[in-house]
């Protein structure tokens, strides 16, 4: 594909993440597509989740594996298919990991985070 041909999907296993290794050097997640502001990354901490506050908003998918996500005032359990939101500059980390655990990450939108002009749609959340 021509780099300045519009992309019209992109498609990434599990499996082909882990495959990928581990992150480059200085950074703790394997970056594994970017489009725009757009930048996923596969992070698979090894037995400790060292990260601190991100400059943009940001989701997590749990691919695999179980954790406890702290938010900055409460632990959540996760399980695979599990879907949390981060605001930029929030405290938040995963915390009592399996051995296997692994999540996408999915940062857009501007440093600091996208400006907020209507209340949020939430349809539910189990915590």
């Amino acid at each position: 594909m021509d780099k300045t041909e519009k992309r019209r999907h992109w498609i990434m296993s599990a499996q082909a993440a882990r495959a990928l290794g581990p992150p480059p050097t200085g950074m703790l997640s394997q970056p594994v597509f970017t489009r725009g502001t757009l930048d996923i990354r596969w992070y698979a901490p090894p037995g400790e989740d060292r990260q601190t506050p991100h400059t943009r908003d940001e989701i997590y998918v749990v691919a695999q594996g179980r954790a406890a996500f702290f938010d900055g005032d409460r632990h959540h359990d996760l399980e695979p298919g599990a879907c949390i939101f981060v605001a930029a500059g929030q405290e938040h980390r995963f915390e009592a990991l399996s051995p296997d655990f692994a999540v996408w990450v999915v940062f857009y939108g501007p440093e600091g985070g996208e400006i907020v002009s209507a209340p949020d749609i939430d349809a539910g959340s189990d915590h």
